[in-house]
């Protein structure tokens, strides 16, 4: 994948990091178009899913996947960055716009709603005069660098949390401010 370690592939890394954990083995799916895992977390079967079509075209891939499975739209979570949050902060939602954010646009366009849970993870804004596309596009500072592993190892947390508890519950934990950005 050649954006493999930007900031734009941060849900990447967590799903991975949540099918690793749980030993289950991404593959190229017959019934979408992306990797998916299957396997238990938390005592649920789930579906994982890291779609192959272009961001901006993934709501194919979680649509399929959906439809396939019978997934209703209250088991759908999706994970993706957000350059409208500082670095290491989450944001957890039930459901709610795009909020600028083409992938989540094509999810909801596709699954023809906007009532799914969502994992937002914050990547930072891009510098003044620097195009948010290419910003995203690009890999991670040195210091992000040095907490990515922790921030993905957060965003599997909220992810299982998701799987055992109620929305509220994970908004609670996950939506708190960053501290000393």
């Amino acid at each position: 994948m050649p954006y493999a370690r930007t900031r734009h592939n941060l849900g990447f890394m967590v799903i991975d990091a949540l099918a690793r954990g749980h030993g289950m083995r991404l593959k190229v799916s017959r019934v979408c178009r992306g990797l998916v895992a299957e396997g238990p977390i938390e005592e649920r079967t789930c579906f994982l899913l890291l779609p192959l079509t272009y961001m901006n075209h993934s709501g194919i891939a979680v649509r399929d996947l959906a439809a396939y499975h019978k997934i209703p739209l209250d088991g759908v979570f999706v994970v993706c960055d957000d350059f409208t949050l500082p670095f290491g902060q989450c944001r957890v939602r039930a459901q709610g716009s795009d909020g600028g954010h083409n992938g989540l646009a094509s999810v909801i366009n596709l699954l023809k709603s906007d009532v799914f849970a969502r994992l937002r993870m914050g990547v930072g804004a891009p510098p003044a005069g620097q195009d948010p596309v290419d910003y995203v596009l690009a890999g991670f500072e040195k210091k992000e660098q040095e907490q990515l592993g922790a921030f993905v190892d957060q965003g599997a947390e909220c992810c299982r949390l998701w799987l055992r508890e109620d929305i509220g519950k994970v908004m609670s934990q996950f939506n708190k401010r960053k501290e000393n950005g």
